[in-house]
């Protein structure tokens, strides 16, 4: 509590008293109607302590986590974020506690998103691209909705690669419970789509075609247009999963002809946070009023200034429920901010150049770690994009055990599977990581 009461809420007794006054109300809380069956009524025995021993229980805390070195990846990639979008993303223009997504949002913010987007329009080679959904799985959601909207099929499969993150593929079985859709898989072959058996599943019921590229095992997708193509002689969307760095350098999604592109924005600007995630969604121009979430675009002022504005707002809250594409509330603004900050940083050129260097360390680590006796690597006779997929002669579960111990973390993806990540971030530990995976190999 402050001199003028909660920081959260930052009013005197005083003014709480006038606003009750003003409104006819005895107390708080007769402002609420809150069932006894969940009203609270008690103490919750927390004991007060002053900001010192605060910080000294949150640090004695926080000293408890083992620092590891993280070769963990699988949707979460630690990029370096250089300071600059620190300094500028904790601005108070951009720092807030009014939401960011309201039309009377400052022009700068605006225009941050504005151009958030137009670096999704330009890596995706699709029309439009929204200012972000809350991660990769909603925006997998989300697609799958739209496509029920637009659909030219009356079908209702959504297809999915076997090997799909099992939050991705939980959550967009809860978006598409209501809409009538079933989520199918369909297998993989050595990491990437079996084009065969794919032509055998797709069929006239199929709204959805999903693919991912990097795929969830690190490898190059090299038959996106061929994925784009089937679901294209049955009336489905292709829907591709990827992300801005690896957009940098693979085939851009509308020349393979994906229809929307989803996936994770924050391999920039944003550490890995195992959590904190900005989904990105990119779609053709023909489904701009069915895009999900909100669309910044530019207009003029009464003067003839360049203005910026939110065009396009579908959810429920600003029209007609029935006729709103998505009931998605908030969006990743401040983080899309951060994400438009780091690519412009690094501009075209840096782009490519880190997304070139995603594929070099991850084949140089996969050399090295082949050499080990025990170990094979990659799994797959594949190009990759920062991870890889390493068998091991022992117990993985086992290896990643040792590695832990010895202060490295990696995923368990097998019985004898190890997937590995590499990123600048951690660069300087290879050498050190590779002769403990030495030892745990053995």
């Amino acid at each position: 509590m402050t001199a003028h009461g909660s920081p959260y809420a930052p009013h005197t007794d005083a003014e709480r008293e006038a606003m009750l006054s003003a409104v006819g109300a005895d107390s708080e809380e007769a402002l609420f109607d809150i069932p006894d069956g969940v009203r609270f009524d008690g103490e919750f025995g927390i004991d007060a302590h002053s900001e010192r021993a605060v910080r000294t229980l949150v640090d004695r805390t926080l000293s408890a986590n083992r620092d590891l070195a993280e070769f963990l990846g699988r949707g979460h990639y630690d990029h370096y974020v250089p300071s600059m979008v620190d300094h500028l993303a904790d601005r108070s223009e951009f720092l807030t506690s009014y939401t960011q997504y309201q039309p009377e949002v400052a022009q700068g913010f605006l225009q941050a998103l504005f151009e958030y987007q137009s670096m999704l329009v330009e890596l995706t080679g699709l029309g439009v691209a929204n200012c972000s959904m809350y991660d990769a799985a909603s925006a997998l959601g989300e697609a799958a909705t739209l496509a029920a909207r637009v659909r030219e099929t009356s079908g209702s499969r959504v297809l999915v690669p076997e090997r799909l993150q099992s939050g991705r593929r939980r959550t967009l079985e809860n978006y598409v419970a209501g809409h009538d859709l079933a989520v199918e898989s369909y297998p993989m072959d050595d990491g990437n789509v079996d084009l065969d058996a794919l032509a055998s599943a797709v069929d006239d019921e199929t709204l959805v075609v999903y693919a991912e590229n990097p795929t969830v095992r690190g490898t190059v997708e090299e038959n996106a247009g061929a994925v784009g193509d089937l679901a294209d002689a049955h009336d489905a969307l292709f829907v591709l999963g990827s992300d801005p760095v690896a957009l940098a350098v693979l085939e851009e999604p509308a020349s393979v002809g994906a229809d929307v592109v989803v996936g994770d924005a924050a391999s920039l600007g944003v550490p890995a946070a195992y959590g904190t995630g900005i989904g990105l969604f990119a779609c053709r121009d023909e489904f701009l009023r069915q895009v999900p979430g909100r669309l910044v675009g530019t207009g003029e002022d009464a003067t003839g200034r360049r203005a910026y504005t939110l065009t396009l707002q579908t959810r429920e809250q600003h029209i007609r429920r029935e006729r709103a594409t998505s009931n998605i509330c908030t969006n990743q603004a401040w983080v899309a901010l951060r994400v438009a900050m780091h690519a412009a940083w690094l501009g075209p050129d840096g782009l490519v150049d880190l997304a070139n260097d995603c594929v070099t360390r991850a084949r140089d680590l996969a050399a090295r770690v082949d050499e080990i006796a025990g170990v094979r690597a990659p799994v797959h006779d594949r190009h990759h994009f920062r991870e890889f997929v390493a068998r091991t002669d022992q117990p993985a579960a086992a290896v990643a055990d040792d590695l832990r111990g010895d202060g490295y973390a990696v995923h368990v993806v097998g019985e004898h599977e190890i997937q590995v990540c590499v990123t600048e971030t951690n660069d300087a530990d290879i050498d050190d990581f590779v002769a403990a995976l030495r030892e745990a190999a053995r």
